[in-house]
């Protein structure tokens, strides 16, 4: 394998900085050429000093002047704003971007860099969720490769390696359940944003963490399967997995499944994605007897949960539910962690939103952004009866 380039959207969060050890570690085989963040410049600046890429993006303009200043005494190349970051995630000169921003803005830098056949190391799911026949057409028509980094979703790609997709029978998408698993209803109508993010086996963002709360990661991962593996909804089945040991496991035509498992820990389906298709070495050990001795699964409390159910209906709806799905939870999360509405009003403002949203068919980017709009305002429009 020839060194890899690579450009990373998001750097500053969980996935890019977990993908920047993981850089770090293999110099021979892979070298930053631009960075990009939100508005976190001075953890951006770090990466920069230590990386030494060619270009670094800022999204928010307010940041580019202070960012500047920070890399001064650098030869590294300054940019900002939503157009540097969609024309720096087509750069020819980076062989893989890894689309690590969260929600609906990492759509438009991922269509600009499979148009420019870039190898894509997908950890936005959102861009799938919102934008998946559009994606999965795109990426065939410019036969570029997409690499999931979701551990999940990595897990179904490593088992599906060497075998044909039309014999995968059934997908099973495992879940942590969540910090708030065996939870009641009443319990569930006092969770705080504190206890929310307290996540029993993985460090993510604040976002994926009360995705996860809520159950709707797993939804959106399972609109994200579809697109990725052509299995229809109901042939997705997901399980709750408390353990986190099988990150997912694929059961094919023969009667026979295949499993991947591993440690919960993010930068195994990183560095998969980063030195494909060769394994590399990484920190993270293997599982030892005792703690894949009891491995358990059930199935999720749909009733408790109904966020999962959510996602199977806008994924049955078709068009641009999907897309209002996805608008209506990020509003819904942020105003949850604000403390402007409890945990359950959460899947009660995405079901609102999916019954008034005027959903159409997902032809173009120009109707996913109205419809991404549009879903945005109607939840933040809504208030709970009084």
């Amino acid at each position: 394998m020839k060194q890899r380039t690579i450009t990373i959207l998001g750097s500053t969060g969980s996935i890019g900085t977990q993908a920047l050890d993981i850089i770090g570690q293999h110099p021979d085989l892979l070298k930053v050429h631009a960075l990009v963040c939100d508005k976190n410049i001075d953890l951006l600046a770090e990466q920069a000093h230590t990386y030494r890429p060619s270009i670094v993006v800022v999204n928010d303009e307010s940041k580019y002047k202070d960012l500047q200043k920070l890399l001064k005494k650098t030869d590294v190349e300054v940019r900002c704003g939503p157009e540097a970051v969609i024309d720096v995630a087509g750069d020819v000169n980076a062989d893989m971007v890894l689309t690590a921003m969260v929600g609906f803005a990492g759509l438009e830098p991922t269509i600009r860099a499979i148009e420019n056949n870039r190898i894509i190391a997908l950890a936005n799911k959102e861009t799938l969720v919102v934008a998946g026949e559009m994606i999965t057409r795109l990426a065939k028509e410019h036969s570029t490769i997409i690499l999931p980094v979701d551990s999940e979703h990595s897990a179904i790609y490593q088992c599906l390696v060497g075998e044909k997709v039309q014999e995968a029978r059934r997908i099973y998408l495992t879940a942590s359940g969540g910090p708030f698993v065996d939870f009641t209803a009443e319990q569930l109508s006092r969770v705080t944003p504190e206890q929310a993010l307290q996540h029993p086996k993985w460090n993510m963002g604040q976002k994926v963490t009360i995705d996860s709360a809520s159950l709707m990661n797993k939804g959106l991962e399972m609109i994200e399967a579809h697109h990725l593996f052509g299995v229809a909804p109901g042939d997705i089945e997901v399980l709750v997995h408390r353990q986190s040991i099988i990150h997912s496991m694929v059961g094919f035509a023969d009667g026979s499944v295949k499993a991947q498992l591993a440690l919960p820990d993010m930068r195994i389906p990183i560095a998969y994605a980063l030195t494909y298709p060769r394994r590399r070495s990484t920190s993270v050990a293997l599982p030892s007897v005792e703690e894949w001795q009891r491995l358990t699964f059930e199935r999720p409390r749909m009733d408790a949960f109904p966020c999962l159910q959510l996602a199977y209906d806008a994924l049955d709806a078709g068009g641009t539910a999907p897309c209002a799905l996805n608008a209506a939870n990020e509003v819904a999360v942020q105003r949850f962690l604000s403390g402007e509405i409890g945990f359950l009003d959460i899947p009660r403002i995405i079901r609102d939103v999916l019954d008034r949203a005027s959903t159409r068919n997902a032809v173009s980017l120009e109707v996913l952004k109205a419809m991404d709009a549009e879903a945005r305002r109607l939840a933040q429009a809504w208030r709970p009866m009084k």
